[in-house]
């Protein structure tokens, strides 16, 4: 297992990005219509399948850090950036997005954010209403290996969070491994307890499937 790196994967939004009024909730449709909120949907990531990038993510790895995930949306702690920064850090002052759900669909992770009324949220719903398409690029923090010709993501991989880029040129252009100073300090004591639980939850419905 080689040293952590700053691991990022571009995908494109579905078509138009914007939700279809059916994947809102009620309250959020109510948002929309009294306050002008906006809410994205698309792709965010995809498991057991060589990307652009040539890296192959396990389902299983997917699947671990998708769960530690979906606790940080419960508390809206969700957060991602407008643009892709070299950081394994979330800064807050750059915070666009906020993470409202996230979903499984066969072996492709889709989410569901909303555009905040920050400085950098406002830039990107002005960027939308002028028609500019954009994408979700995940940002985590692993090791990979190569594999009969494949770049794997290793076990200790870290999912960070999920940024809003915009398309690149020429694909792949947005992903890449950037060397990083240290490990993020983004997870409380709460969320690394999580993380061991789902671990010793996981470890035990393997070894009933095997009984």
């Amino acid at each position: 297992m080689g040293n952590k790196k700053l691991i990022r994967e571009f995908f494109a939004l579905c078509p138009d990005g914007i939700c279809d009024i059916s994947a809102l909730t009620e309250s959020e449709k109510r948002e929309v219509r009294e306050e002008g909120a906006m809410y994205l949907t698309g792709i965010l990531q995809r498991a057991d399948a060589k990307n652009g990038n040539g890296r192959v993510y396990p389902r299983a790895i997917l699947e671990r850090e998708i769960a530690n995930y979906k606790k940080l949306v419960a508390e809206n702690r969700a957060l991602g950036e407008c643009d892709h920064p070299d950081d394994s850090v979330i800064n807050l002052k750059n915070a666009s997005h906020l993470v409202t759900d996230i979903w499984w669909d066969g072996n492709e992770v889709w989410g569901k954010m909303k555009i905040l009324s920050t400085p950098s949220g406002n830039i990107l719903k002005e960027l939308i209403k002028s028609g500019v398409k954009l994408g979700t690029s995940s940002r985590g923090l692993g090791s990979v290996s190569e594999s009969m010709g494949r770049t794997m993501v290793e076990d200790d991989f870290q999912l960070i969070c999920f940024d809003m880029v915009s398309e690149p040129s020429t694909h792949g252009a947005f992903m890449g491994l950037t060397e990083s100073k240290k490990s993020p300090n983004i997870f409380t004591k709460a969320d690394k307890l999580n993380r061991i639980m789902n671990d010793i939850l996981n470890e035990h419905d393997d070894l009933l499937r095997r009984l």
